[in-house]
C-alpha cells in the first residue's frame, strides 16, 4: 500500500504539467484499491471551459474508466483545496476520501471558506485529509503567480545590460 505522499507526488507532477501549459498548476489523481484510476490537471485556459478544473476532469475520467458514477471506494488527491464547484462534484460522485495539499484561503470549500464536505445537511460526507505535501503544493502555486507578475523583458533593455 502506497503512502499518501506517493499519490500526492503524482498529483504534483500533473500540476507541473499544467504550469508548463500556462495553466494554474493544480493537479489531481484518483486512486481505487491502491491503483491509479485517473489523473488530470487544470485546462481552463486551453479548453476555454470554466469547469475544466483538475478535480472535475479526474472525476469524469474515473467514472468513464470504472463505468460508474459512484466513487465511494476511491480517493481523490489534489494539490489545492477544492473550490465550491469541485466540492459539489466530489459530493455528487460520492467520493470516499479527499486528500489535498495546500489550503486555499480565497476559494477553498473544504476547510478554508466553507466546510462543504462536512455539511451534515448534505447526503454524502467523504473523509478529508489536508496538508499532504503542503509546502511543495503551495510553493508551486506561489512561484507560478510570482512569474506571472513579473514585467515582460524589454529586448532593448536586455541588450544594454553587461
Amino acid at each position: 500500500m502506497y503512502p499518501l505522499e506517493y499519490w500526492m507526488d503524482l498529483a504534483l507532477t500533473e500540476a507541473k504539467i499544467a504550469g508548463q501549459k500556462q495553466e494554474v498548476p493544480i493537479g489531481a489523481v484518483i486512486v481505487c484499491a491502491d491503483e491509479l484510476i485517473s489523473s488530470a490537471h487544470n485546462l481552463k485556459e486551453i479548453s476555454h471551459k470554466a469547469t475544466a478544473h483538475a478535480e472535475i476532469l479526474a472525476i469524469e475520467a474515473a467514472c468513464l474508466r470504472l463505468g460508474r458514477w459512484r466513487l465511494t471506494d476511491c480517493t481523490l488527491y489534489v494539490t489545492l483545496e477544492p473550490c465550491l464547484m469541485c466540492a459539489g462534484a466530489i459530493i455528487q460522485s460520492r467520493m470516499g476520501r479527499v486528500v489535498y495539499g495546500s489550503a486555499d484561503s480565497k476559494a477553498g470549500a473544504v476547510t478554508s471558506l466553507y466546510k462543504t464536505l462536512n455539511d451534515t445537511r448534505l447526503n454524502h460526507r467523504p473523509e478529508v485529509i489536508g496538508g499532504i505535501r503542503e509546502v511543495a503544493c503551495s510553493s508551486l502555486l506561489k512561484e507560478f503567480f510570482w512569474q506571472l507578475r513579473q514585467p515582460p523583458i524589454n529586448p532593448m533593455e536586455a541588450a544594454k545590460s553587461p
